[in-house]
């Protein structure tokens, strides 16, 4: 049937061709008759001749139809398809195959280290130095906490050359509860302080030994604190804090220090705001000046409210902000309004190996009693309070990693600061010399308006666990507006700390402070004008070793101020030579 279907299609196509070929030709025959009769008197008629042309047919594939792939059927009978339904039939096979047991490759996993939530050190040294830390951390349940601490310090002195009664004692207990959940976290806590120190560091030649004999040169502080904190999960308000804070001394003088910070969250797209806000009260008495009876009385109240906004694009991090002050002299009936920047940016310029920062930021400083004496121990309850107004801090820097475990950070700054405290020598005072702080041998506090230009550097090593290195220095210089020096503030300080785990018992670790050169101002009657001083520079190199007994226990040695240089720490102050202290601590469950 295919055979005879090919055939009548070639014949037909072989006809048309054929009969194509005669029209063509009949066509061309006409134009040339119609030549011919044009150039009738130019040729001669040759006569006509029928000429046959054939083409041998060479049929392609082109030319046939192409066969319908699903004929049409015409069948009488048409059967119905039937649904089969298959089963498997499984039969068991046994298997005679065991595989072998493999047995992973891993990692040695160090010992899991027993934890306790108790700590005792007791340690014991030479002028009679006596060292108790105590802490515990009592989980009450998964969700509260209980923490208790106590730390003691003392000496009985024995500096050599020190007429005076140069002994000193720090002691405080602190205690916090603290509970958390799934949408908040808040703690209350306390404590009390109690430090002894003594002016100890007169000018000898003035006084004869029954005048020395005569001072009381004791100075007592006293430091009770009661604070909290809030902070909640996924809400605009992120928390708050506060802290109320009594301090007192010896001779009648106290101060009282309310702060509260409240801070929220507010996000926008994909920024969010920071609003800070932070009242602090502070009010206190002296019950009298240096040069004379009259009470020191001081009562402020100031306001910040610190808006940010914070834009972070991919490696970019922006900060923009302000500080806005509010202040109320509620003693002296006086107010002033202050706009501090508050602009910071960083940028990831190599993945956590290079990271420009910059910034400019400002404040006011709410200079008290309590952080003076924490600066400067032999200050004389006369003391003047006055808020320091820092109207910019301008830095620069860059930090990173020259390596992994090799981090570094290098900074410049400069900043103008209104009435900065600067600690400086009381003259002696002939006119009222009951007091034991009267006799040249202790300090005051002056305000300047200065101008600072400092650059910091710092690198940490921290290759692995069991070694760790830092060292930081700084150089300062200070422009001052009236005083002649930044009187006690030295141009360049720095600091090196090492710790070493020797294998799993030896633990030994030092550190290095250098400070450097600084002045003061000497006023006294036997002089005409007032002598400015240098004190020299100082090292002081520190170093502790310890000694795992067990588990629970531990002893330690320690050693400071190895090269025994009894420098000055402030004008006539030196401090204790070689120290050697030895103890022991010992970890418990409580």
């Amino acid at each position: 049937m295919n055979t005879k279907l090919n055939f009548n299609f070639s014949a037909r196509n072989y006809m048309q061709k054929k009969t194509s070929c005669v029209l063509v030709l009949g066509l061309l025959a006409c134009g040339q008759l119609v030549a011919q009769e044009k150039n009738e008197d130019k040729d001669k008629n040759i006569g006509t001749e029928v000429v046959d042309v054939v083409k041998q047919y060479n049929p392609t594939i082109g030319d046939a139809n192409k066969i319908n792939i699903q004929p049409r059927l015409d069948d009488s009978i048409t059967t119905v398809k039937r649904n089969v339904n298959y089963t498997i039939f499984s039969v068991p096979v046994a298997s005679t195959f065991t595989p072998a047991k493999g047995k992973a490759t891993g990692l040695k996993k160090a010992p899991k280290e027993e934890l306790y939530n108790t700590f005792a050190s007791v340690g014991l040294g030479n002028y009679s130095a006596a060292l108790v830390d105590f802490y515990t951390s009592i989980a009450l349940n998964r969700e509260e906490n209980l923490d208790l601490s106590l730390n003691h310090n003392s000496s009985q002195g024995g500096i050599d050359e020190v007429v005076l009664d140069d002994r000193y004692f720090d002691t405080s207990l602190e205690g916090g509860y603290r509970m958390q959940d799934r949408y908040m976290s808040w703690g209350v806590n306390g404590g009390f302080r109690h430090q002894i120190y003594n002016w100890y560091g007169i000018p000898q030649e003035l006084y004869s030994e029954s005048q020395i004999d005569g001072i009381d040169e004791r100075q007592a502080y006293y430091t009770a604190e009661l604070g909290g904190n809030i902070d909640f999960k996924d809400s605009f308000f992120k928390g708050a804090e506060a802290k109320f804070r009594r301090f007192w001394d010896g001779f009648s003088s106290g101060e009282n220090r309310l702060i509260l910070q409240p801070s929220f969250e507010l996000p926008i797209s994909t920024e969010y705001i920071d609003l800070g806000v932070k009242l602090d009260f502070l009010q206190g008495n002296f019950k009298s000046n240096y040069a004379a009876t009259d009470d020191l009385k001081y009562s402020n109240l100031t306001t910040t409210i610190s808006p940010g906004l914070v834009i972070l694009e991919e490696d970019l991090k922006i900060d923009l902000g302000a500080n806005i002050v509010y202040r109320f002299d509620i003693e002296g009936s006086d107010h002033d309004f202050f706009i501090y920047p508050n602009v910071k940016a960083s940028y990831n310029l190599v993945e956590e190996f290079v990271i420009p920062y910059a910034g400019v930021t400002g404040e006011l400083t709410q200079n008290n009693y309590h952080d003076f004496v924490q600066g400067n121990t032999f200050v004389s309850p006369t003391l003047n309070m006055v808020p320091s107004d820092e109207q910019y801090n301008a830095f620069v820097g860059v930090k990173g990693k020259f390596m992994q475990g090799v981090g570094y950070n290098l900074k410049g700054s400069y900043s103008a600061i209104n009435n900065n405290p600067l600690y400086r020598s009381n003259a002696v005072n002939y006119l009222s010399n009951e007091e034991g702080y009267s006799y040249g041998n202790s300090f005051g506090v002056v305000y300047d308006d200065m101008k600072i230009l400092s650059v910091m550097g710092e690198v940490n090593v921290d290759i692995n666990r069991n070694f760790n290195l830092g060292l930081n220095a700084e150089f300062l210089d200070y422009n001052t507006d009236e005083a002649a020096e930044a009187w006690n503030l030295p141009t360049i300080k720095g600091s090196v700390f090492m710790d070493y785990q020797i294998g799993e018992k030896w633990l030994a670790g030092a550190n290095l402070f250098y400070v450097g050169e600084r002045k003061d101002l000497i006023d006294t009657p036997m002089l005409l004008d007032p002598t400015v001083v240098s004190i020299d520079g100082y090292f002081d190199i520190n170093a502790r070793l310890a000694y795992q007994v067990s588990k629970p226990l531990s002893a330690f040695i320690r050693a400071n101020n190895i090269a025994g240089n009894e420098y000055d720490r402030w004008v006539n102050y030196p401090v204790q030579g070689l120290q050697i202290m030895a103890g022991a601590s010992y970890k418990f469950d409580l």
